[in-house]
């Protein structure tokens, strides 16, 4: 990885007194939380601008040069160091892109305890048709930040002012970790295999947030457990003998085997596990042929599979490989099954840490005065690899309350906007956990 240091680095860091109290025990957690407060607050303008900078110039997975290269400007600003280079990409062959674009930063001791706050930076291949943005629009055709990782950046970025500005006072150290590819290329598995959670200090917690459009603003949601679905995603091909539409005998028609398997994997779910537990299997294109009077020679069936554990979706793989297998050996098709190069573990938090830490700080930022518990979702989210590492916890802040445009749209669509009014909220839930789960971490070395 390479290193970048900022061009001047102040002799003496930063101090906050607060800080240095909260950490000392002589102060109370709720001047620690109104400090933060406090701060966050100032950040305003620095968020939105960002944020909207970030949501003009979109970037596709593995592709996001100019996304990092603003982030690396952003953090030289503010006098971080960090190294650079991360998350290569290990399949070209199958997603575009060099990749490499990720960036870590440590803030404080360079010492332990250490924990980790993570936020994603990639965008969607998605026309934007969002109304009331023509100022900050995607200038990129076709690309879109749809999912909302242009907020979660600016963020982070927000949270490393703000902890840049208290580092002296820190007592442990606070990685940030932006990662590229979260959407589908396993940004975070790379990140991993490249060393993030084994660089001294080792991380020994992980934070990351991701905003609700179906959650009120402000409010911020979790549960214990699976948060967010294991996910695998699949492409089947069906290989047939084409010929004339008027003599379907001389074939051997790959739609009508393809028809079937859609609808055979219709039994997937219900057949295949307990009622007790979920899975989703959804086919989302169905290529075949060219013209109206042409049986054509193959067709492909892309889709995905979705379990709440890694073990159930383990046996729907299995389910539909047979599936597919014995459906197109009945029609004499020959069949091939090509998966993801990654797929994605569930997302856990960790319970222990949850519900004896992460869900009272949680709830000392949201508006509500708690953390709503919401049920698992079948979305997928690659810091499922990192929470499988240490334990972690995910939040969703809460993003639907906004009229214009309206917030309450949902992720992944082409009229998706962020309401920028959370964007102080995630700096102070990045910061209080950040520095609340250091001194909980040192509290229990001392012991």
């Amino acid at each position: 990885m390479k290193v970048v240091k900022p061009d001047k680095v102040a002799k003496v860091k930063p101090r906050n007194k607060v800080v240095e109290a909260f950490f000392a025990g002589s102060n109370t957690s709720d001047d620690l939380l109104k400090e933060i407060h406090s701060l966050a607050a100032t950040k305003h303008d620095f968020l939105v601008t960002t944020r909207r900078d970030l949501h003009r110039n979109p970037e596709l997975m593995y592709n996001e040069r100019m996304t990092s290269a603003y982030i690396q400007k952003a953090l030289k600003k503010m006098k971080i160091a960090f190294t650079t280079g991360w998350g290569v990409n290990t399949v070209p062959d199958r997603i575009p892109g060099e990749g490499g674009y990720g960036i870590v930063a440590d803030i404080g001791t360079r010492k332990e305890p250490c924990v980790l706050l993570r936020a994603d930076m990639d965008a969607l291949p998605i026309l934007e048709k969002t109304v009331n943005i023509d100022d900050f629009k995607s200038s990129n055709p076709g690309v879109m930040h749809a999912c909302g990782h242009d907020g979660h950046t600016a963020m982070l970025l927000g949270a490393a002012s703000v902890l840049k500005g208290m580092e002296r006072s820190i007592k442990g150290t606070i990685r940030l970790m932006f990662q590229p590819a979260e959407e589908g290329g396993a940004g975070a598995k790379r990140m991993i295999e490249e060393g993030v959670l084994l660089e001294e200090p080792k991380p020994q917690h992980a934070f990351a947030m991701h905003v609700n459009p179906k959650v009120p603003t402000g409010i911020v949601a979790s549960r214990p457990g699976t948060v967010k679905a294991a996910a695998e995603r699949f492409e089947i091909t069906i290989s047939g003998v084409g010929g004339h539409a008027a003599m379907p005998h001389l074939t051997v028609d790959p739609i009508v085997t393809a028809s079937s398997i859609v609808m055979n994997l219709q039994t997937l779910v219900s057949r295949s596990l307990s009622p007790l537990e979920s899975g989703v299997c959804s086919i989302t294109k169905f290529d075949a042929g060219s013209a109206f009077n042409v049986i054509p020679a193959s067709a492909i069936l892309r889709g995905t599979i979705r379990a709440l554990s890694t073990d159930v979706l383990m046996v729907l793989k299995g389910k539909v490989e047979q599936i597919v297998t014995s459906t197109a050996e009945m029609h004499g098709c020959e069949v091939g099954i090509t998966y993801s190069a990654d797929w994605y573990p569930a997302t856990r938090n960790d319970e222990h840490l949850y519900e004896e830490f992460s869900k009272e700080i949680g709830a000392m930022v949201s508006v509500s005065g708690e953390v709503l518990e919401v049920d698992p979702g079948m979305g997928a989210e690659d810091f499922g690899f990192i929470a499988e590492e240490i334990p972690s916890s995910y939040f969703m802040i809460g993003q639907g309350s906004g009229t214009d445009p309206p917030t309450d749209v949902g992720l992944h669509h082409p009229c998706f906007a962020l309401d920028e009014s959370i964007l102080p909220q995630g700096v102070e839930l990045h910061v209080n956990l950040a520095l609340r789960a250091l001194h909980m971490l040192g509290e229990i070395d001392s012991d």
